[in-house]
């Protein structure tokens, strides 16, 4: 029996090869259907990807889509390379501990005190256009396949603005992982509010947005794949360090306003509150390496070099597979994250 889940993919850089190894894994699954895809800035072009290549050539189309996306990311042709060379190496955490403690104080964050994104005039590009450009919108913004929901923050009102099916555009997965100190705004006409507005990263808002997955026709189960880690044991010291759990806790924040939300309607529906089918009862998965994202830092979020991505590629496929070893069977039956546990 086929078992048909949604997938909200989250924001987070060079991170987002994390979610291209789960996903990855889980386009194996032939009695797996992913029905929808809610993704912000990583996490859109993610989806965005695996839709357009399972347009042109169903499940092995978009796990090719993918590999080519994030060579492109990593600026090599061939990961299998670096995954020779990785064997040699010691891990990324250990890389990522070097590089933050040879450069206390991240360039990028003093750049961005003292200069803006706009100062560069005509000689401005973003660098993530040209994967994006690569994309066919025509088999991104297809009927067949996922549905395809893109989180991106509006600059004037500064709430989430979703934009689904054929409003998806390259504009649009670029404003999602716009990081306002590192690029200039996006901006887009928005026919909703009838005029150009400029666009953020959606993490701000949405990091992804769980609520386009809540409709009637899509199934109840959502797979989180989380890649900020929700929890760090060790209290930060250093600015570094500091900065970068403001950063973790910031992107976290809306997703666990979402999950909040749904186990109060959780709770309503059982202790018979809420009419049953009033609301649904949707049933919260994850996919995470905490352990692994413990080890890393914002700096590595900016540092798509190849042996991090092909190391996070790597954890998300072993994620993914550990997860469907041991609840696949509970997809379309129960949610395996306990709310309760989460929130106390």
């Amino acid at each position: 029996m086929v078992k048909r889940i949604n997938l909200a993919l989250q924001g987070g850089g060079a991170h987002g090869a994390f979610t291209w190894g789960v996903l990855d894994r889980l386009l194996q699954e032939r009695d797996v259907e992913i029905a929808a895809i809610s993704g912000t800035s990583a996490g859109a072009l993610n989806g965005a990807a695996l839709k357009a290549g399972y347009a042109q050539g169903g499940s092995e189309g978009a796990r090719v889509l993918l590999d080519r996306i994030w060579h492109q990311l990593g600026a090599v042709h061939d990961l299998r390379l670096t995954g020779w060379i990785a064997q040699a190496l010691p891990p990324v955490g250990m890389v990522n501990s070097w590089i933050e403690a040879m450069l206390p104080v991240s360039p990028m964050n003093v750049a961005a005190l003292v200069t803006s994104p706009y100062q560069y005039g005509p000689l401005y590009r973003n660098p993530l256009e040209p994967v994006v450009r690569s994309l066919n919108f025509d088999q991104v913004c297809a009927k067949d396949g996922p549905e395809l929901h893109i989180a991106a923050t509006n600059v004037r009102s500064g709430k989430i603005r979703v934009f689904s099916g054929p409003e998806v555009t390259g504009e649009v997965i670029m404003a999602s992982a716009c990081l306002p100190t590192l690029f200039q705004a996006v901006e887009i006409d928005d026919p909703r509010t009838g005029r150009r507005e400029a666009f953020w990263d959606g993490g701000y808002t949405g990091n992804p947005a769980l609520y386009p997955l809540f409709r009637s026709h899509l199934p109840d189960d959502i797979m989180i794949v989380n890649i900020n880690p929700m929890l760090r044991e060790n209290i930060p010291q250093t600015p570094q360090e500091i900065q970068n759990r403001i950063n973790e806790i910031s992107f976290n924040s809306s997703l666990l306003r979402e999950l909040r939300a749904i186990k109060f309607v959780k709770r309503l529906i059982a202790d018979g509150t809420m009419t049953p089918g009033s609301m649904k009862d949707v049933l919260v998965h994850m996919v995470a390496d905490d352990d692994l994202m413990n080890t890393l830092s914002v700096t590595s979020k900016l540092t798509p070099t190849p042996y991090l991505l092909h190391t996070l590629k790597e954890a998300g496929r072993t994620a993914c597979d550990r997860f469907l070893t041991a609840h696949k069977a509970d997809l379309n039956q129960r949610e395996t994250v306990n709310l309760e546990e989460m929130f106390g």
